[in-house]
């Protein structure tokens, strides 16, 4: 079982921005893509953003395509979210993961999951 910790969740207005961090085991970190997801109340968690191993390719949904950024940093273990012009549709809890980088526009791929970090962004 994969150990996910999300932080940075935040309750920002429109137009502000917030970066999101996502950390879990070294060994299981360097092995994997890494994507982040989300999901609103009452929606299916939908997936947001990837990366590659050594960060040589990212894909983005087309909600979030030029206002958010995948990073990660494998010497310290973490892949951060960057989102910029947050708006209020953006509102919802935001998960990461970790696999292969062609599995993970599906958020049903995996089994196990943390517990997220909010992010609300009012009008």
């Amino acid at each position: 079982q994969v150990t996910l910790t999300e932080s940075g969740g935040a309750v920002v207005r429109a137009g502000m921005g917030a970066r999101l961090s996502c950390r879990t085991r070294p060994r299981t970190f360097l092995r994997n893509a890494v994507g982040w997801y989300r999901q609103a109340p009452g929606k299916e968690r939908e997936f947001v953003a990837g990366i590659t191993r050594y960060s040589e390719d990212t894909k983005y949904s087309t909600s979030v395509r030029g206002r958010f950024t995948i990073t990660r940093d494998n010497a310290r273990d973490t892949a951060d979210l960057e989102m910029n012009n947050l708006r209020p549709e953006d509102t919802a809890v935001y998960f990461c993961n970790v696999g292969a980088y062609a599995d993970l526009t599906n958020p049903k791929t995996f089994t196990s999951w943390g517990q997220g970090t909010q992010v609300t962004v009012s009008s």
